[in-house]
């Protein structure tokens, strides 16, 4: 590594992360003054503001918006070495335009990494206590899906609920199957279902129990029965923001999990776990489009480098957005649907290195 080199991988994690304090500065004071009310509402300590809250934010803020400021940091000093005619010094002196890229090219990978090991090991540690405060002083972020509940409990198992009240931890029409080689081996149907805190177990009323072996067929009724069922009333609670909160080997037995029960909203987990792998090259690839756009000497010097580097980043974003939307609620796979901007721009990248140099 060249004294060059060093230069420039000073110049640009130093400008990164310059960027990034003055930032994060700006954004907390705008989120203190929209929330000052709630603080103030609900009692806030001034402690548990800064170490629970903002303290925990700050890893957040730094991967959401890594390949944002990775980008408008190279756009920033590579113009402005341009405009000062050091690249062409160093080009002239017989370095060529690829040999030039290699210490942008370590700067991003490190900030890659760095990413990829943020969103999945700091981040869901770090989000817990934020979303802690959250719940206690500004809001509750649990949705309630309880209506016409279909699972999947264990392989050949499948439970129904009408209603499940997260409140009261009860349900009402509620039935259980249970299938082997593709036939009805075993059915229970109740009217009411209700956890028992104290005994960790379902307290089942009116029911109907079925058991079919080959052609025997067995029924059994009751007012009441105590059991033992492979699944709790937190399983009923769908946390939208549990996903922040998992890290790189929850994230994937929770999917796991929820393919098993035959969850429909599997697909936004899927998007969540390949997005943390698809960013950290994001960052890679931005930095390359970054460098040959901003290292030929324009007239429009930084200001034009910065206008058309954000114009790129934007509209990456929305494309991020739109393919993302399209697996959700479509049918194009998590993983295309992700990875489909990073290729996009990864031609992009390609081609404008390839004319850079002339």
């Amino acid at each position: 590594m060249r004294t060059i080199d060093l230069y420039i991988i000073k110049k640009f994690l130093g400008t990164f992360f310059l960027t990034l304090v003055l930032l994060i500065f700006i954004v907390i004071v705008f989120d203190i003054s929209e929330k000052i009310d709630d603080f103030l509402k609900f009692n806030a300590p001034i402690r548990a503001i800064i170490f629970n809250y903002y303290l925990n934010f700050v890893p957040y803020f730094i991967n959401l918006f890594s390949y944002l400021l990775t980008f408008i940091a190279v756009i920033f000093f590579t113009s402005r070495m341009a405009s000062n005619s050091e690249i062409i010094a160093i080009l002239s002196s017989g370095i060529s335009f690829k040999r030039f890229l290699f210490p942008y090219v370590v700067s991003a990978v490190v900030l890659g990494l760095l990413s990829f090991f943020l969103a999945n090991f700091i981040i869901p540690y770090t989000n817990r206590s934020m979303f802690a405060f959250e719940k206690r002083y500004l809001k509750d972020p649990k949705e309630f899906n309880n209506q016409n509940i279909h699972r999947q409990i264990s392989p050949g198992t499948f439970i129904y609920l009408e209603n499940f009240n997260t409140h009261t931890r009860s349900g009402w029409k509620f039935t259980l199957e249970q299938f082997k080689e593709r036939k009805l081996v075993y059915k229970l149907k109740a009217e009411r279902l209700e956890w028992d805190s104290i005994k960790g177990s379902w307290v089942i009323g009116n029911y109907f129990i079925r058991r079919i072996n080959g052609m025997d067929e067995s029924i059994t009724k009751g007012t009441k029965i105590d059991t033992i069922l492979p699944f709790k009333p937190d399983d009923f609670t769908e946390d939208i923001e549990e996903v922040k909160i998992m890290n790189y080997y929850t994230l994937r037995k929770h999917i796991k999990d929820k393919e098993l029960r035959g969850d429909p909203d599997v697909i936004k987990y899927k998007v969540k776990k390949y997005e943390r792998i698809a960013f950290p090259f994001a960052t890679i690839i931005l930095t390359l489009i970054g460098v040959s756009v901003s290292s030929r000497k324009v007239r429009g010097g930084i200001g034009f480098h910065l206008g058309f580097g954000l114009a790129l980043t934007f509209l990456y974003i929305l494309f991020m957005q739109v393919f993302t939307v399209f697996a959700t609620f479509g049918n194009l796979p998590p993983l295309i649907a992700v990875w489909i901007p990073n290729i996009i721009f990864g031609v992009i990248a390609f081609v404008l290195i390839w004319k850079a140099p002339k």
